[in-house]
């Protein structure tokens, strides 16, 4: 244990021998959060995972930096299916401790997967689809999206819970328990799981329950015994009549009661049973009809999206096009082509050269254009270019904002791209604003373009300074 003011190594005294900071309240504090994280610990070994979940939290209480509570809380979380709630922790845990964090790990292993990444974000979806169901009462919905949440995630507890609910509400109590008993394989002691399956059972068990005693009493107040091949069933205060007239009306008494019986307990019984079937029938052909309801729903989302998209795509081109009906950048480079040839007026064409450029990708345009576009860029080019290294230069050299500069060196080589001085004190802008990678990428163009020069040396040099750190 490390004291919490100094961090030096604690002794059995009740103060720091290092500092002399009073630890006697913060050793108690580490010793119970360290007590409930053992519990917990237990608890995960035996499947007590709602248990182990509350002891964690309160170690978590005590000491919020115990990596491995956390650690251990985010595996609980991930076994009872809730990996939101589990790379959370991780991810907090990683924060706390960067190095040497077995949370590195765990996180990795979700991430590496893009498949799995994309089955939990699913299963996220879908669990709230279904929940959102449930409250507009579109309980079989509900249960459809269930399913398929558990066929992609089967550890998920509170999705088996979710479902055995709908199934009692439905009165599907053997769905139920058998949902209930998957969700307990997970967590044997989960409180919720064990109160439900309680109910379920009292309802599946009528006869054990103690507010049906009827039955019980009419079973004591009979009499039953056996006479040669036959089952006499007789009431404790009735006698049995010896003479024959008596044995004979009982007869058929008997069989007037057989009859009863078949017709008051078989028969109902028996449509019971076809009930059921037909129920049962009406309940496929309902889930059937709502999964196709759902696929309609959902291509009607997808039928949006499209429309949405058409829409967009109408639009930007209504953008793209003149009011005349003419593309405004054809218009751009005609004013730039004019401006030249009728006044020589090399401001003006580089203003719609660079409106041009802003709005439209020169590559699909036709070869026409983009000759055109070419010429009188070669034309102004190398002199707007040595205007734009001027400027540029001076900004660089006054250290006073190297930002401005970048444009100014930028603007020089789009217009000249022979001009080596400014592509080089293009690359010494990047790396006086510490953006190596860009410096990287215009040192390695200009030694590449131009390996002999003294300019390309030194963007060797500056290069290697920038690997070793200098």
């Amino acid at each position: 244990m490390f004291c919490y003011h100094c961090g030096c190594q604690l002794s059995e005294h009740d103060f720091c021998t290092a500092c002399g900071a009073d630890v006697s309240l913060y050793k108690k504090i580490m010793i119970v959060s360290n007590r409930f994280y053992n519990d917990g610990l237990e608890k995960a070994g035996v499947r007590d995972l709602s248990g182990a979940v509350n002891s964690l939290r309160q170690s978590l209480k005590f000491n919020k930096n115990h990596i491995e509570a956390r650690n251990l809380l985010g595996l609980v979380y991930f076994e009872m299916g809730e990996t939101v709630a589990a790379l959370s922790e991780w991810v907090i845990s990683k924060n706390l401790r960067p190095d040497k964090n077995i949370a590195d790990d765990y996180i990795d292993m979700i991430q590496a997967s893009a498949s799995r990444l994309d089955s939990i974000n699913q299963t996220i979806k879908k669990y709230n689809q279904a929940y959102a169901y449930c409250e507009q009462g579109s309980k079989d919905l509900a249960i459809i999206q269930l399913k398929k949440v558990l066929s992609m995630n089967p550890k998920f507890v509170q999705a088996h819970q979710l479902l055995a609910l709908l199934y009692m509400d439905s009165e599907q109590w053997e769905r139920a328990r058998k949902e209930l008993n998957k969700c307990l394989e997970v967590d044997r002691n989960n409180t919720r799981a064990l109160r439900y399956l309680k109910e379920v059972e009292m309802m599946l068990t009528p006869e054990e329950n103690p507010k049906q005693p009827a039955a019980k009493r009419r079973k004591e107040e009979t009499l039953r015994y056996q006479s040669d091949n036959e089952v006499i069933i007789q009431p404790l205060n009735v006698k049995e009549q010896k003479n024959g007239v008596s044995t004979l009306v009982n007869i058929g008494i008997g069989l007037l009661i057989g009859l009863a019986a078949m017709y008051f307990l078989v028969v109902p019984s028996r449509v019971a049973s076809v009930r059921s079937e037909s129920d049962q029938q009406i309940r496929e052909l309902g889930e059937q009809l709502d999964e196709r309801t759902l696929k309609v729903q959902e291509m009607e989302t997808a039928m949006d999206g499209l429309q949405k998209e058409l829409e967009d795509k109408t639009q930007e081109l209504e953008n793209y096009a003149g009011t005349d009906g003419t593309l405004s950048s054809m218009d751009s480079l005609l004013a730039a082509a004019a401006a030249y040839l009728e006044d020589e007026d090399v401001e003006k064409t580089a203003e719609n050269l660079e409106q041009i450029a802003g709005s439209v990708n020169l590559e699909e345009t036709s070869e026409s254009f983009q000759n055109l576009y070419n010429t009188l860029l070669g034309i102004i080019g190398p002199n707007l270019s040595k205007e734009y290294y001027s400027e540029g230069y001076r900004l660089y050299y006054d250290e006073t904002d190297y930002q401005a500069a970048l444009e100014q060196f930028t603007k020089a080589v789009y217009y000249d791209k022979d001009n080596v001085d400014a592509l080089y004190y293009l690359g010494n802008t990047y790396r006086r604003l510490d953006d190596k990678e860009n410096a990287n990428a215009v040192y390695d163009e200009l030694i590449e373009r131009f390996p002999n020069s003294d300019r390309a040396r030194k963007a060797q040099e500056f290069k290697k300074d920038m690997e070793t750190g200098q």
